[in-house]
């Protein structure tokens, strides 16, 4: 996995990795069928989704971070970058946050994990939200207006059925998006929404 980023950053990318091999079997971080695919499918997705964002961006959100993609991910590539700019992860599992948590301190990377629904969070004023295989994109919207700062932008990574959920989106809501095919999934695309208003 070519990623073009520093040694360091790489050798935290293989910590984290090898945590969700080890606790994969005990909380179901990813499907069992993608574990042996862990780096080209779920670590390259997740730093495409962060590299889909113009550099020098504020405070990220993710939500539904679950096993860490592209939450912790999108952490460590920050670090390189060494900006110090803020990092939320959103997980109501209990163990999941413990995890992201550990992953954290093994990797000496900062960000603020929050374990809680994301419909009890307060404000969290993001510039970037993110999330990955959480809910339908009309869902996700939702929870968009709600967190997302006035100016900001929200990344999502769609599967197949990416253009049935975005013209469910459409009835609901207006905004702009642009999509960007995906890199790791020839029928996948992500989604980047700005300037969300009810219908």
């Amino acid at each position: 996995m070519d990623l073009d980023v520093s040694r360091e950053t790489k050798e935290r990318l293989e910590i984290f990795a090898s945590l969700v091999e080890k606790w994969n079997p005990s909380i179901n971080l990813v499907s069992k069928n993608s574990l042996s695919d862990l780096r080209e499918r779920h670590m390259a997705d997740s730093v495409q989704v962060f590299r889909a964002v113009e550099p020098n961006f504020g405070h990220w959100a993710d939500i539904g971070s679950g096993g860490g993609f592209p939450g912790l991910v999108v952490a460590i590539l920050r670090a390189e970058d060494g900006n110090g700019k803020k990092v939320t992860l959103v997980e109501s599992d209990q163990r999941k946050a413990v995890f992201l948590r550990t992953v954290l301190r093994e990797t000496a990377v900062s960000a603020d994990v929050r374990a809680e629904r994301i419909e009890n969070t307060n404000f969290l004023a993001a510039d970037v939200l993110s999330a990955r295989a959480l809910s339908d994109l009309p869902t996700l919207l939702r929870f968009t207006v709600a967190h997302l700062h006035q100016n900001g932008v929200a990344v999502f990574p769609k599967g197949l059925t990416w253009q049935k959920e975005l013209a469910a989106a459409q009835k609901a809501w207006n905004f702009d998006h642009e999509v960007i095919k995906s890199k790791t999934d020839p029928s996948g695309v992500l989604l980047k929404i700005r300037n969300i208003r009810s219908v």
